[in-house]
Formats: C-alpha cells, structure tokens, sequence
C-alpha cells in the first residue's frame, strides 16, 4: 500500500480572531501546543506517510507560511489554488497530482486545524480505512461523539463491511439539540470530521461521475494545462455534497482517539491544560478567582482577569476581544464589522 497524506490549509478561521488574520489563519496558530496546528497534523501522519508522501492544498496567501512551517515538503508537493473553490476541487487537484507520482496512490485527506488527542489510535484508524480503500471504496472516519453537539454533520453507521469497517446509511445534517441526544445514545451516529480515505483514482472516477464539470477541468490541468488558467473555471462545491452523499457505497471506520475541530476559543478548555477551576490560560496573563475562563495574551502587556466566569479575553497586541464562552461563534460578526468599517489593518 502506497500512502500519502493531503493536507487542506485552505481556511480562513474567523473565529479566532484577532489571534487569526487573513495572512496567519487557524491553521497557522499554535492554539493547543507551542506548535501550529497544520504542523501538528503534519507530524501526527508523518509516520504513516513521510514527508516524501505529504501533500499540502492551499491558497496563494499562505503559500509562504505553508513552506516555513513544513520545510520538510518538496516544493511541488505544495498545490496553490489560484481561487477559492472549497474542497471538492481542492482534492481533485491533489488526486491528479499524486497519482502522476504514484498510480497506486492511496490519500488520506486531513483537515489542517484539528487536534487529536491519541496519535497513535488515530493512525491505526487511517491504516484500517486504507485497506478498506484498496478495494476501490471512499471511506470515511466517524467520531464517537462525546457530546449533544448541534454543529456538525452525522453519519449514521450500517451493515458490517469486514472487520472495523462499516457501511455508511446515511449523512445526516447539524440536529437540533433533541435529536443530537438521541444520537449520542446510539452508537450507530458518528460526528462527520472530514477524514477520508481513498484510492486517488477511485476518487477521480467518483468526480467523473457525480461532478462533470470539475472532472473536465482536471483532466485539463492534467493534460499540461495552466492550473491558473483552468483551476477558477471548476465548480464551488465540497467533497461531501459533491461526491460523499451521492455515491451509493461509502464505507465508514470508526474513531475513538480524542478528535476536535477546536472550533472556537471557547473549545480550549477541552484540549489544553487547565488551571485547578478549570482556566486555559498562555502568554503573560494571570486569571484570580475565575471559573471556566480562557485567558490569552500574545501582546507585550499583562492581562489580568478577576472574579469572572466563562469568558474568552484574547489579546493579541493590537486588538483585545472579551466575549462570553457560550457566544464565541459570534466572533466572526467583529470581522464583518470591520470590513463594513474598512479597517483592513485588523483583517
């Protein structure tokens, strides 16, 4: 089996502004350990895939910061996407590419932003969907979910397909919060994380069918065709909508190995080390008799916070946020108040 690992950097992540800007995204923040995020993936894999068989998609904005902080990589083994097409594109164009290199090529498709808790039981589970895939399935990882969580896709589990793998019966959309409790008591639901596992050629040929227009640009782009020129012409569509729904046999392998999309700061507390009443606290930044706060400072001045409960207080040297843990989500409605506003400079 000839393994590569792909890489999508292609996110912006308002939500963790003003940490995050247009030019340093999530990806590139050092959220949970003194690493980046996309390093941390890059060295959860590398012992399945190798440098040599990593891949990395993203936009021409962070091309520079993808190659610092992954020296390891081959110049051509990180693909600039000349315009923002979501992920379906993204990973047609990554197929075409490692299967020029490698015919066999079986791809792991990771997010770049996410953290995981158990390294080596997430890589037994990519191993386990990669011999899945050899028989020409797509497979997806499903997460044991931990909570009610309202957020996220589902999918729901069917008939055994060899041993830790199963059938995939249906992806469900983001529950309300009644139906997440049901599926938390039923083992048959999983979180969808956006892990798949595939044949590059069996992918191309799933593109061929469900997304026409998307296959012809790529065969384009595969026949010596300018990616700049041809790229913007492919559809905006994700994996999931475009080919995952739509194929008739998804296989599914479950995963138990600590996953989260840290998708907001009020996300920290679950992934990082606590103080003794539960405060994420980094940088120089002290929280006295505070409950379930996350406290951060990256500027060069104290942040102190007192007697307070469940708040985010993000100082980033030029910009400070303060909002309640329960509506961290709600900071990307700063990022669009200061583009109405033109404040480019905090962008």
């Amino acid at each position: 089996m000839s393994l590569h690992a792909i890489i999508l950097a292609g996110g912006s992540g308002t939500r963790f502004w003003p940490l995050s800007r247009a030019a340093k995204p999530k990806q590139f923040l050092a959220l949970v350990t003194g690493r980046a995020l996309i390093a941390e993936t890059f060295l959860r894999v590398e012992p399945l895939c190798g440098a040599a068989h990593t891949w990395v998609v993203c936009g021409a904005a962070h091309e520079e910061g993808v190659r610092a902080l992954l020296p390891q990589l081959a110049p051509a083994h990180i693909l600039v996407e000349p315009a923002a097409r979501n992920t379906a594109p993204a990973i047609g164009l990554a197929c075409i590419r490692a299967i020029a290199e490698d015919p066999d090529a079986v791809l792991a498709v990771l997010p770049s932003d996410h953290h995981i808790q158990a390294p080596e039981a997430f890589r037994a589970a990519l191993q386990t969907a990669a011999k899945a895939a050899m028989g020409g399935e797509l497979v997806t990882i499903g997460i044991q979910p931990t909570r009610p969580e309202t957020g996220y896709g589902y999918l729901k589990r069917g008939a055994s397909a060899g041993e830790g793998v199963f059938r995939v019966e249906a992806f469900v959309e983001k529950p309300d919060v009644a139906t997440a409790q049901r599926y938390l008591q039923d083992l048959a639901y999983s979180w969808n994380a956006g892990i798949f596992v595939f044949q590059a050629s069996a992918m191309l040929a799933a593109i061929r069918r469900h997304l026409p227009a998307l296959h012809e640009v790529l065969q384009s782009i595969a026949a010596g065709g300018s990616v700049a020129a041809e790229f913007p012409k492919a559809p905006s569509i994700s994996i999931d909508y475009g080919v995952m729904e739509r194929e008739p046999r998804i296989a599914l392998v479950p995963g138990d190995f600590g996953w989260s999309d840290v998708g907001s700061f009020a996300a920290l507390p679950e992934v990082r080390a606590l103080d003794a009443r539960g405060n994420a606290v980094a940088g120089d930044a002290i929280a006295i008799d505070c409950d379930g706060c996350v406290v951060l400072s990256q500027g060069e001045r104290l942040v102190a916070a007192v007697g307070v409960r469940d708040l985010c207080i993000v100082d980033s040297g030029d910009a400070l946020l303060v909002v309640p843990r329960d509506r961290a989500q709600d900071v990307r409605a700063v990022v669009e108040e200061l583009k109405k506003t033109g404040r480019t400079n905090l962008l």
